[in-house]
């Protein structure tokens, strides 16, 4: 158990979370569903698809104007992390936490499903995390206090696979792993593992996971990121997913602990969903007992965040049609291999913005009974079932996989000779599967097959008393290993950093702590090859190290092309020479209305220029909004483009005690001049002594516009209150009382 409690302006430091690691124990095993609540009220609204609420989190940005709600849908939503270094992944764990996730998904680095046995220590990865004791046991330590911060359980979760699954299994069972892949078919299909060995070790691994009540994820989505053409391997994916479906459930995995990860095989500028519904509509009939875990398209991510957005948005629209009980979100910059903080938060988001904007979708609409969506729905099934079988005829999964059957460019049984062939007799851990001898033993806990202790005497219902317990029951028998390299460790990694985890300085980062990694957006008026260049050659000259382009799109071929940019900063910041300004200070309504009513203000109004937007002014002003016009200041209202000399004219016939000025255009800082012309003709006409001018936009830096002459800028995120308490205290300071 956790013996500290984090606040919430508190780093989790990862320094105390390595602190006797040797000792540490989960709190729990299996897996945890959200707790749905019925006509959960919050705020103003009443939900129809959410579950219970967090106790802290962070709330999407438009939660503030209603109360800074932040209702949770009633899927489980997935971040999955891939830095190379567990300890920065941990920071990531707590900020997607906070942003609604409770499924946090541990990517296994590239290499690791050829190792034949645990990997010890805390290596860096490449590609991914590598997958030790030590790594699962700080995680899963630190997920202890982020749950209790948020105060919902968190799933966390990894890879079963590879020729070391069964190792891997058991220790996951033993540190409190509460959901995995494990399919036998990613092995022998996208990692090459004899089909043997892999069907084998899945039997041991899937007990184990059976008896930890681990929620088993599979692997048939992988045949989307590799088929030429996706979606027309539907009837092929479905296969896949019942064979490994079914194949758990007889090796003794709970249905219900059993899900599919499922992917629409399409993204647009195809039709995606008229497409991919059918195929979900589907493999939800076929597959209706089991769990669905409905992941994003990524196959065809090219390296825009917005277009990736749009992709996973479209997704989780038939997730919210059909059935997803775990939304994963994979980070929207996977195209570009750049795994950032920022993106799996923002995942996050996307994930429960689109949630709960759909929020009871499904007492307003309903799938069409017949027509196009049943009739391509029951010809996908159709062709499933003659694929699998085929399956049998051919001789078995195995003969099918030497045959070629799987992921090719032709919707079955067309076939067009790509699909991918594994040889039965061959591939990593061939030869290496033996019948056991008469009297081959276990004496542990979860084990497939015969564990042969009575012959020892040992009793079949709890083999593992015959040693007093295997690891699944005393602990004492887990051998923990820490570091094996002196230099490649995570200590050595966390010494390296050790001013910025302690705050003595602040560098930008966007993987790993304190990378200097820093993101440019930027459009050059050229074509796109020019416009890459031109890029690194300002990233140079901005002392920026090892800039790279690592987005680009074409706005006209001839006119302009949009670039996304990353490089390291080589410098740091020091917080204690920061100039933090004040957080914002607003005088009471009890004050407001005695200043107001003691001292009667009148402003004129309006938005300056040729400037047609009205809707902020109209927010600052009108009492419905909580506008100044609350505290009995009035207002004279001159609507949109009013030539600053009309603004200024009205004040002195209105005999005004202010002028507010409102500007949201910005172009060749037009509305910087038209403040400074304000103020010039308030000087001309004699009566800027007595009247205050303020000025406000989206666009609008106090500190620039008070250099105008003008008394206050108003910019982003302003509301009345500020306006009124800013006109209140600069009317008080003319009047000596401040």
């Amino acid at each position: 158990m956790t013996d500290f409690k984090l606040e919430a302006n508190e780093k989790l430091d990862v320094r105390n979370i390595l602190k006797d690691l040797d000792k540490y124990e989960p709190r729990r095993r299996g897996w945890t569903w959200r707790k749905h609540v019925d006509n959960l009220k919050m705020g103003p609204f009443e939900y129809h698809d959410c579950s219970e609420p967090l106790e802290n989190g962070v709330g999407l940005p438009p939660a503030k104007y209603f109360g800074n709600i932040d209702p949770q849908p009633d899927a489980v939503i997935t971040t999955e992390i891939a830095s190379g270094r567990f300890e920065d992944d941990i920071r990531r764990m707590r900020m997607a936490a906070w942003h609604g996730a409770d499924h946090i998904m541990v990517i296994r680095h590239m290499g690791q499903s050829h190792i034949d046995g645990l990997m010890e220590g805390t290596p860096q990865g490449i590609g991914g995390v590598p997958i030790t004791r030590k790594q699962v046991r700080a995680q899963r330590k630190a997920l202890d206090i982020i749950e209790d911060e948020v105060g919902r359980p968190i799933n966390y979760h990894s890879y079963v696979s590879g020729v070391a699954g069964p190792d891997v299994a058991v220790m996951f069972a033993e540190e409190g792993i509460n959901g995995a892949h494990q399919d036998p078919q990613y092995n022998v299909l996208y990692r090459d593992i004899n089909c043997v060995r892999s069907f084998v070790d899945a039997c041991e691994s899937k007990k184990i996971l059976a008896w930890a009540d681990i929620l088993q994820i599979d692997g048939a989505h992988n045949a989307n990121a590799t088929a030429r053409e996706a979606w027309k391997v539907m009837p092929e994916l479905i296969v896949q997913h019942a064979i490994n479906a079914l194949f758990s459930e007889k090796v003794g995995i709970k249905p219900e602990n059993i899900s599919l990860s499922t992917v629409p095989p399409t993204a647009t500028p195809a039709p995606s969903v008229y497409m991919d519904l059918p195929y979900a509509v589907a493999l939800r009939d076929i597959c209706d007992r089991y769990k669905m875990r409905a992941q994003q398209n990524t196959k065809y991510i090219c390296s825009s965040a917005r277009e990736a957005t749009v992709t996973h948005v479209l997704n989780m629209l038939i997730s919210k049609l059909t059935r997803a009980d775990i939304q994963s979100t994979i980070t929207p910059d996977e195209g570009r291999n750049v795994p950032w903080h920022i993106y799996n938060i923002e995942a996050c988001d996307n994930a429960k913005q689109t949630l709960v904007g759909l929020d009871g979708l499904m007492e307003m609409v309903e799938l069409k009974e017949d027509g196009y969506l049943r009739e391509k729905a029951r010809e996908i099934k159709e062709r499933a079932c003659l694929f699998m079988e085929e399956i049998v005829q051919a001789g078995g999964y195995f003969q099918a996989v030497q045959e070629g059957f799987f992921v090719d460019s032709a919707e079955y049984p067309a076939r067009n000779g790509d699909g991918i062939a594994r040889q039965i007799e061959g591939g990593v851990g061939y030869g290496y599967i033996f019948e056991r001898e008469d009297d081959y033993m276990a004496p542990v806990t979860a084990h497939f097959g015969y564990n042969n202790v009575e012959q020892y005497g040992g009793d079949p219902a709890d083999p593992a008393a015959l040693i007093g317990g295997c690891t699944f029951e005393d602990r004492e028998k887990i051998v923990y290993i820490d570091e094996l390299d002196e230099e490649d460790c995570v200590d050595v990694r966390l010494e390296k950093v050790k001013k910025y985890l302690d705050g003595e300085a602040i560098k930008p980062e966007m993987e790993w702590c304190a990378d200097g990694t820093i993101m440019l957006t930027m459009c050059l008026p050229t074509h796109m090859r020019a416009a890459e260049a031109a890029a690194l050659e300002i990233g140079k000259k901005l002392g920026l190290e090892d800039p790279e382009v690592i987005s680009k799109e074409v706005l006209q071929d001839a006119e302009g092309t949009r670039i996304e940019m990353k490089g390291k900063v080589t410098f740091d910041v020091d917080p204690n020479h920061l100039e933090i300004p004040p957080e914002p200070h607003h005088l009471s309504d009890e004050v407001l209305y005695k200043e107001f009513s003691d001292h009667p203000m009148k402003v004129v109004c309006g938005t300056v220029g040729e400037d047609e937007h009205s809707v902020g002014l109209r927010e600052i002003i009108n009492i419905k909004h909580g506008g100044i016009e609350k505290w009995g200041i009035k207002v004279e209202y001159l609507g949109t483009s009013v030539p600053v000399e009309k603004l200024v004219d009205a004040a002195v016939e209105l005999n005004a005690d202010a002028i507010l000025a409102s500007t949201i255009i910005s172009h060749d800082n037009v509305h910087y001049k038209n403040m400074k012309r304000i103020n010039e003709l308030a000087i001309e006409k004699g009566i800027r002594d007595k009247v205050i001018i303020a000025a406000g936009g989206t666009q609008v830096v106090p500190e620039e516009a008070r250099n105008t002459g003008i008394d206050e800028g108003f910019g982003r995120d302003s509301h009345g209150i500020d306006v009124a308490t800013f006109l209140a205290e600069e009317a008080m300071r003319r009047r000596g009382e401040l």
